[in-house]
């Protein structure tokens, strides 16, 4: 007999909290159920899943194996509910958007706010994270890309490029001076990425130089990014677009440094028959268009695909 999805479930919990009371958190079940279906779970597979250390469970071999398995049947068993959640032909039930972390945050939200009020029985999930998460595998309904999808079975729409750019407080330049040229850079706090992501390697292959050493603050988070810059720590890069938004933010060297991400829509073509996924895609689709063209009028000399080291 197969092992119940409880168990597999409780077992996601311990690895993401690493304890069986932070599982019981998550799950809202108690301790002492979490350490039975972990049990059992491991009396069912034969293996022993997890260690118990000083700091709490230690995932085995065995269990980081099972993870990827055990992370696929959640977003089936998430999809399953998504979809008994409202009749296909209906403006109810539940839609899971994922889309950058600061599309998410910046721009989603206003998005939405109107969507929300023509169709208030569509529930909206939105996760926000720079992964790509696995459309055919249902890990979300709709996703935005800043890279074109490649999986097949996808209704993709092709949104338009989002351009960025080097930015600071003008609090940070008033303290420190505006760099006339990427040498003067070398000289200034700037703000980057700690590990480097397929975006940043495709910048480099365009001649943009960015290195981890470079920057005084060091992080994968674009929020942190985002709101270091607002705070004044230093020079960062952000959407051109977001950055208008804010007065006290400042382009810095426009003609030496500008990058566009080419965004995409995409979603799995078994949902464009359901009435409320077609209907945040439609949504979706217009509202970020809107923000993507607005955003593109409002960039200085903006022309062209990727337009950078101009001058």
């Amino acid at each position: 007999m197969a092992p119940s999805w409880d168990h597999f479930r409780s077992f996601l919990a311990v690895l993401q909290a690493g304890s069986l009371s932070g599982a019981a958190r998550l799950l809202q079940l108690t301790q002492p159920t979490l350490g039975r279906h972990i049990g059992e779970l491991e009396q069912e597979l034969g293996i022993i899943l997890f260690t118990r250390t000083p700091s709490g469970l230690d995932p085995t071999e065995a269990a980081a194996e099972l993870r990827p398995y055990a992370e696929a049947m959640a977003g089936a068993a998430d999809a399953l509910f998504r979809a008994a959640s409202g009749e296909a032909a209906e403006d109810r039930g539940t839609v899971r958007i994922t889309a950058s972390q600061v599309i998410a945050t910046e721009v989603l939200p206003s998005v939405l706010a109107a969507f929300r009020e023509q169709h208030p029985r569509i529930a909206l999930e939105i996760v926000a994270t720079n992964r790509n998460e696995d459309l055919l595998r249902r890990d979300a309904d709709i996703a935005m890309r800043m890279v074109r999808p490649s999986q097949v079975a996808l209704v993709q729409r092709h949104l338009g490029p989002v351009a960025v750019g080097l930015h600071a407080h003008r609090n940070y330049l008033d303290r420190h001076g505006t760099p006339s040229s990427l040498a003067e850079l070398e000289g200034h706090a700037l703000i980057g990425f700690d590990r480097e992501t397929p975006l940043i390697q495709s910048m480099q292959r365009f001649g943009i130089p960015l290195e981890r050493e470079q920057f005084a603050l060091r992080t994968d988070s674009d929020i942190v990014q985002l709101q270091a810059i607002r705070a004044g720590f230093g020079i960062g890069v952000c959407q051109i677009g977001l950055a208008r938004r804010h007065p006290d933010l400042v382009r810095v060297l426009p003609h030496a440094f500008r990058y566009e991400f080419d965004c995409w829509l995409a979603m799995h073509e078994d949902l464009r028959s359901v009435r409320r996924m077609r209907l945040v895609f439609d949504y979706l689709v217009e509202g970020l268009t809107r923000y993507i063209r607005a955003a593109g009028d409002a960039s200085e000399g903006s022309s062209g695909a990727s337009a950078l080291g101009q001058g």
